[in-house]
């Protein structure tokens, strides 16, 4: 951006609030209200304190005709819906006019990324981008256009998903986004990422289980299953859910899958019983399933 001085076209230029905030589109209410705060307090005059009276005023403008107007349209529930809806709208109409061609080089990356790794990439991506959306503020235009069309791509690989759920936390962590280069997916990014996400998802799984809210932790599992499907304990966790919330058909699949990771996985063994799955026969007699970890069999034996 070669201007100091707000553009009255960026109003009509960036028209989704999410590049806007630097969100990613699955950001509930109290990451907008987080982020929001963030940039609130990077445009604040007191930050521009010694700094160029044309860069003090480009911030107060960003924050007054952009960014705080931008925040009251998906502050709420029913907003960050409309908008999502009119993002989603957009995507399919330009599918049908021609192939998505993203011009960045960290979108073009998102579409060659592996099925498995996408939300963990585009989580990161904006993270990362977001990072320096504000500080300089001459980065604030090319920063914002990278973070639309980055949503684009990001719900044209969703869209055979019905539903995009939003999230409290992102997949990768917000709190201190460190940069991070980009480059075209090769085959070794199938490997899985280095902090285990997955195993994210099945402990907060776990901790609504505990607090007798299955729902939550069934969305949580399918996060984790996307991510690393070949861990008996996640189907087994999802089997003792959905039984929770009386879905026997639904944990049969679950606690089938389990035992076929996994033969000895206890808490399928548990329920394959209950929900008539025939077991092999135990290698000793006597042998009992070992307690798995949080003590989630002892108060399943409870509830159940």
């Amino acid at each position: 951006m070669s201007q100091r001085s707000f553009s009255p076209d960026w109003l009509t230029q960036f028209t989704d609030p999410y590049a806007v905030l630097g969100l990613s589109v699955t950001a509930d209410e109290r990451r907008v209200l987080k982020r929001y705060r963030a940039i609130a307090k990077l445009l604040h005059p007191d930050s521009f304190a010694q700094a160029e009276a044309a860069n003090r005023e480009l911030a107060t403008q960003l924050f007054a005709r952009l960014v705080s107007p931008t925040y009251q349209k998906i502050k709420q529930d029913k907003g960050r819906a409309e908008h999502l809806a009119l993002l989603r709208f957009r995507v399919r109409r330009m599918s049908r006019e021609e192939p998505m061609r993203p011009q960045s080089a960290i979108a073009q990356s998102l579409i060659k990324t592996s099925l498995a790794n996408i939300d963990v990439f585009y989580e990161q991506a904006v993270t990362d981008l977001a990072a320096t959306q504000y500080t300089p503020l001459d980065r604030f235009e090319s920063v914002t256009e990278q973070l639309g069309e980055l949503n684009l791509v990001y719900l044209r690989l969703k869209m055979g998903e019905p539903i995009i759920r939003e999230k409290r936390t992102g997949i990768v962590s917000t709190a201190a986004p460190t940069p991070a280069t980009f480059s075209p997916a090769s085959p070794a990014d199938d490997e899985k990422p280095a902090i285990d996400y997955a195993q994210r998802h099945y402990q907060r799984a776990q901790e609504y289980v505990r607090k007798n809210n299955p729902g939550l932790a069934v969305r949580e599992l399918k996060d984790a299953i996307k991510i690393d499907p070949k861990k008996s304990e996640y189907h087994s966790l999802l089997a003792a859910a959905y039984l929770m919330q009386d879905l026997p058909t639904m944990a049969k699949v679950h606690c089938r899958q389990a035992l076929k990771l996994n033969p000895k996985d206890p808490l399928a063994l548990r329920y394959a019983p209950r929900l008539n799955i025939p077991l092999e026969a135990p290698d000793a007699p006597n042998a009992k399933p070992e307690n798995p970890g949080g003590g989630l069999f002892g108060l399943f034996a409870r509830k159940r």
